[in-house]
């Protein structure tokens, strides 16, 4: 009769089970655990035996042992770790929903809106508990954006109009998005800025001296996104029209231009309405009131203050000017054009959706 400890049951992989078990053993997204004892697996059902792969793995025979058994009686199953209960919820259903009615629907006594601690003193959730909810849900009471909706009775077609001017422009056809910017102060900071540097930021000074302003007046072409720009003292009508001039004689002959501006007084001055109406060629798409969004220019002047206007800092309003020159033409040797993708049904459809939400009609 034989005796001594009973002969370990040796792990036989068929095609499938290797290509499996390989899979996991190379996983890079997977817990180190489970690849680990993938790689035991492998290594047992290629002769290894478990004190040779407790050495290489820096672990006890047991363990070991204890892997290959869950893997002959439950297979590659049996490589996870079995759930845990854990400790209980502090904070059942009701209580969470509870929270997000009163934080959505309800106005704090004394501030315009929640907080993670008014709300934890108003519910009895703790602090900790309440945020974590909160960023669960997506729910940002602190934050807020602004919108204003277009009152022009001819919003629907004006934005078919020009949306359909991005998205299928006409042949033989330029489409010019053009605009002003106002107001651009020469702001000198009043003391030099602190350079960024390991472990700290940019620190500039907070207050500043003006010297003067001046009004960048802008075209965009969508299709190739080049920008034409000339700085002027003012922003009336004559520099309005001065600028169209300009456009005018540097724009060939032959080309249709399709002007996309807004409905400032000064785009509809009775001298500027005459010029273009002696110019067939010009044809203009006025934007709805409250709809600058529309006008492609003004996502350019958004990279025009983001790179040069909110840190810069300039001692004259020719400095300020020659540095805006500059940017124009840095900009014009690299130019893409920006990419439309909205059609004007989506565009609707999102306007009628929040037409909803303000009536109480919808969410």
């Amino acid at each position: 009769m034989e005796r001594g400890r009973p002969k370990k049951a040796e792990i036989v992989l068929l095609d499938h089970e290797r290509a499996e078990l390989q899979a996991l053993a190379h996983s890079r997204s997977l817990p180190h655990s489970i690849v680990r004892r993938a790689q035991m697996i492998l290594m047992s059902a290629d002769g290894m035996n478990n004190a040779s792969i407790a050495e290489h793995f820096d672990m006890s025979r047991p363990i070991v042992g204890f892997w290959r058994k869950r893997y002959l009686t439950q297979g590659i199953a049996g490589l996870y770790d079995e759930s845990r209960p854990g400790r209980p919820r502090s904070y059942q259903d009701e209580q969470v929903a509870d929270l997000l009615n009163k934080v959505l629907q309800e106005q704090p006594k004394i501030a315009t809106h929640w907080s993670v601690r008014l709300a934890a003193s108003e519910t009895g959730i703790s602090k900790s508990t309440v945020q974590r909810y909160l960023h669960l849900f997506g729910v940002q009471p602190h934050r807020s954006k602004s919108f204003k909706l277009s009152n022009d009775p001819q919003f629907v077609d004006k934005v078919r109009d020009i949306v359909g001017l991005y998205l299928n422009p006409p042949d033989k056809a330029l489409v010019l998005c053009v605009d002003e910017k106002s107001q651009i102060q020469a702001i000198e900071r009043s003391q030099p800025s602190l350079p960024a540097g390991l472990g700290h930021i940019e620190g500039v000074a907070h207050d500043y001296f003006r010297h003067g302003t001046t009004t960048l007046f802008a075209a965009l072409d969508v299709a190739t996104g080049e920008v034409v720009g000339q700085c002027k003292a003012r922003h009336r009508h004559q520099e309005f029209l001065a600028f169209l001039q300009h456009l005018d004689r540097t724009i060939p002959e032959d080309l249709d231009i399709h002007l996309v501006i807004d409905n400032y007084i000064t785009h509809k001055h009775s001298k500027v309405r005459a010029w273009l109406a002696q110019r067939p060629r010009y044809h203009v798409h006025y934007t709805p009131t409250y709809s600058s969004w529309l006008n492609q220019v003004e996502r350019w002047f958004s990279l025009l203050n983001q790179r040069v206007l909110h840190r810069g800092s300039f001692k004259t309003v020719a400095q300020l000017t020659e540095r805006i020159d500059r940017f124009v033409n840095e900009y014009n040797a690299n130019s893409r054009p920006f990419v439309w993708t909205a059609t004007a049904d989506s565009i609707l459809e999102k306007v009628h959706r929040l037409c909803k939400v303000i009536c109480g009609t919808g969410h």
